[in-house]
């Protein structure tokens, strides 16, 4: 039984990277989708899709390298876990490597980036940073 899907998630991203892998194929959820979307909005990802699949529906991500083949994705770390869970303000959101970086945030008003939770002063847990 997996307790951190999100972890397994930024995992499996993690190791697509580093072997510079064209598709990475993850179970599908409802926050997988808007970290996904998330990754895309920010130029991390080219696409994601959803694919129907045994037992369960898979999400396939589509990850994006530079002209040269250098990795966009550097580093990827899980913030919040099941046992410590990490909150923040709005105004406490602090800019990842000035700005080069994203955290990625869980609201109320669903999976957004850093900088859009502090442009809709949103708060939430922080679910992930990359840069």
């Amino acid at each position: 039984m997996m307790t951190d899907p999100i972890a397994d998630m930024l995992t499996r991203i993690r190791n697509a990277v580093r072997v510079e892998r064209a598709i990475v194929e993850v179970p599908a959820s409802k926050v997988k989708r808007g970290v996904a979307d998330v990754l895309k909005r920010e130029g991390y990802i080219w696409d994601w899709k959803e694919v129907e699949a045994e037992p369960a529906a898979k999400l396939q991500i589509e990850l994006k390298y530079g002209p040269n083949g250098e990795r966009l994705i550097r580093h990827i770390r899980r913030v919040s876990t099941p046992g410590r869970r990490v909150y923040s303000r709005s105004v406490r959101l602090r800019p990842i490597l000035g700005g080069l970086g994203i955290s990625i945030l869980s609201t109320s008003s669903g999976v957004v980036s850093d900088r859009e939770a502090r442009q809709r002063k949103l708060g939430g847990e922080v679910l992930c940073e990359l840069w």
